[in-house]
């Protein structure tokens, strides 16, 4: 499902810059532009501000509680920029989950569109339909079956996680920008622990929203003195499943 228009302007604005930076942050972490994964950032909220502020938006947090419940947590929050001029560790067919579990949806995945989405520049492709298969399709049978997200800025694709995808190769000499988001099931584990990796960072501006969704209502205690505390001290607090 695409839902054009479902970010505002001037979060997109504003967002852009912020991933700019995070992703020259993460080149300088790995001393090298000259990896697989170059134009993904692997844990957004490290980052704050925008990547933070994006769970407050309803347009964008609501489709996911429709399918996967109210307590639904962020399972991993990347981006999904490509370079001018080239592909990145994107660019190969795959899916977002591991697992397949018939008639229940573990995974839910969303592209967050920051530029628009070309041909040209690298508009992801994605295979109507494929989300029960277990083996990879060909690809002659992906690139003559699958269609591309071709949608302007400020659109988000919402897909099952088990969709099979891949992202196309950029010939414009400007980035293309997006985020990813994963949410699964409140009682699954994250493929990062977010809360343990932000443990170093100050939390203020952090709405309560956003940090349910970055599953700090659901840490797993670990000493009898975190889980003997009184409910409004506990880490795993979720209200809901």
């Amino acid at each position: 499902m695409i839902v054009e228009g479902a970010l505002p302007e001037d979060f997109v604005r504003r967002a852009v810059p912020e991933l700019e930076s995070a992703i020259a942050q993460e080149a300088k972490w790995h001393g090298t532009t000259d990896y697989q994964d170059y134009g993904m950032v692997l844990i957004c909220s490290l980052y704050g501000g925008a990547f933070w502020d994006l769970f407050d938006l309803p347009s964008v947090t609501l489709p996911f509680e429709t399918v996967l419940g109210e307590g639904c947590i962020v399972y991993a929050y990347t981006s999904s920029s490509m370079p001018p001029g080239k592909q990145n560790y994107s660019g190969r067919i795959h899916v977002d989950c591991p697992r397949v579990i018939p008639g229940y949806v573990t995974n839910m995945g969303a592209t967050i569109l920051l530029s628009d989405f070309t041909e040209e520049n690298g508009a992801t492709y994605f295979l109507p339909n494929s989300h029960q298969r277990l083996e990879a399709p060909s690809e002659d049978e992906f690139f003559s079956r699958s269609e591309r997200l071709v949608a302007p800025k400020g659109s988000v694709l919402f897909f099952n996680a088990r969709t099979w995808h891949m992202g196309g190769r950029n010939t414009t000499d400007q980035w293309r920008h997006a985020l990813t988001i994963n949410m699964c099931r409140s009682f699954m584990r994250q493929r990062i622990d977010i809360p343990r990796a932000m443990s170093h960072m100050s939390l203020e501006g952090l709405s309560p929203k956003a940090a349910q969704k970055l599953g700090f209502d659901v840490q797993i205690p670990t000493s009898m003195e975190e889980y003997y505390q009184p409910p409004e001290k506990r880490k795993f607090r979720q209200r809901v499943e």
